[in-house]
């Protein structure tokens, strides 16, 4: 084989090479793959042509060009303290915290530079215009309802940016040393007035108590007394019965038991204490023996 068939074969080889190179380069530029977690603005001779999502995309090789990645995962920004002064002029400093994500990308690369920073001033206007609505003890209660009012605030303030703001935070809220001393007092006193009701209470309990046991004894005490008084009538009812059916003996008979009965118990005693009996307590016992043996 001569040179120039040598030149000739190289040739059309370093054609073909360079044809598979250039058609390499155009599947590269023109097949995009694009992650899960970003989208990609694409451009056309520097004007927005269409924003990529996750998956395989295909663009114009040398005529589309990949101008921004735009992560669409939540983002925070970092803590940021502003200080606000409330409706009852009382300065408070407030710590904040917001969550957001890019949901249009292009809006957001084409209309604002720096997302944290207007974001982050965003929400420290909002925060300084709804604290100075409100008490500081409406800040200290209501710290649900402020988050909420914030973070609809946000929401309406970068609504133009293509950014949704998932979540904002209210981390703390701190006051001035003389603030917090006279917050202490307060609750110091509050704490003494308290206990003065809670034992102011329980004394008016005790007395309620007490006379509640009173009236239950007197209402026992009566009903003692009633049913003694029933027995002492139906025995005496009893004791009128006999004496209306067997005459002035049978009342004779229940005196003399009696007197049986008394002297039966002060012969009980132990022997110290000095009896005085009767000059007719022999008869008594004659008597009531008599009835007995006659009955």
């Amino acid at each position: 084989m001569s040179d120039q068939e040598i030149i000739d074969a190289l040739s059309g080889s370093a054609l073909y090479i360079l044809a598979a190179i250039f058609l390499i380069i155009v599947v590269m530029k023109g097949v995009r793959i694009v992650p899960q977690s970003e989208k990609f603005v694409v451009e056309r001779f520097g004007r927005l042509k269409s924003v990529m999502g996750p998956g395989i995309n295909f663009i114009v090789p040398f005529l589309d060009v990949v101008r921004h990645k735009i992560s669409i995962l939540e983002r925070q920004l970092p803590n940021a303290s502003q200080d606000a002064i409330t409706r009852d002029n009382v300065l408070v400093s407030i710590d904040t915290s917001v969550f957001y994500r890019i949901l249009e990308p292009e809006k957001t690369v084409y209309r604002i530079r720096d997302v944290d920073g207007a974001i982050a001033t965003t929400v420290a206007g909002i925060v300084r215009a709804e604290i100075g609505k409100m008490d500081l003890d409406e800040v200290q209660s209501n710290r649900s309802s402020l988050i909420g009012q914030i973070k609809a605030s946000v929401e309406d303030a970068v609504d133009d940016w293509g950014i949704e703001v998932t979540r904002a935070e209210i981390l703390d809220v701190n006051l001035d040393k003389a603030t917090r001393d006279a917050m202490l007092q307060q609750l110091n006193a509050e704490r003494a007035r308290r206990a003065q009701v809670t034992e102011a209470e329980g004394k008016k309990r005790a007395v309620e108590l007490a006379a509640d046991a009173e009236l239950y004894a007197a209402e026992q005490t009566a009903k003692a007394r009633r049913i003694q008084a029933e027995a002492e009538a139906f025995a005496t009812e009893v004791v009128a019965k006999a004496i209306a059916e067997n005459g002035l003996a049978a009342a004779q008979y229940q005196v003399a038991l009696k007197q049986v009965e008394a002297l039966n118990a002060l012969g009980k005693g132990d022997g110290k204490q000095t009896i005085l009996v009767p000059a007719n307590a022999l008869e008594a016992f004659g008597d009531a023996f008599k009835m007995l043996k006659g009955k």
